[in-house]
């Protein structure tokens, strides 16, 4: 499912490009650690619990900027779980939401859509 670990190096450059936007760090600088340690991947699955909870509160409190983080956070949360082989994995789709999500937090940080594109490997291209 990594692709020749594309999927990790193009989650490490996103994960590097957003974090100075980040007004919380806490689970971005986990992912960030995580995503070069294939031994953390498993204990993404407890800390998408963790920002699930964090998205709902700001969601709650109307901070859109927040919001659009924890949602790319999460989609990196069920992905890294994913990728870690374990049972009962996330929707086998969450690798997908990677790029929408990280373009709508984009937005909300002025962030040039491009930048992010070009975080992006598109196998064949």
């Amino acid at each position: 499912m990594n692709f020749g670990g594309s999927i990790t190096k193009d989650l490490a450059r996103l994960l590097d490009l957003l974090a100075p936007h980040c007004a919380d760090r806490e689970t971005f600088d986990w992912l960030r650690a995580a995503v070069d340690d294939k031994g953390r991947w498993r204990g993404a699955h407890g800390v998408y619990g963790h920002i699930s909870n964090k998205q709902l509160k700001a969601e709650r409190l109307g901070r859109k900027k927040e919001s659009a983080q924890y949602r790319f956070e999460a989609m990196c949360a069920k992905t890294l779980y994913n990728l870690s082989g374990a049972d009962a994995p996330f929707d086998a789709d969450s690798p997908y939401w990677i790029v929408p999500t990280a373009l709508a937090f984009a937005r909300q940080s002025d962030v040039d859509e491009r930048h992010v594109l070009s975080c992006v490997t598109l196998p064949g291209v």
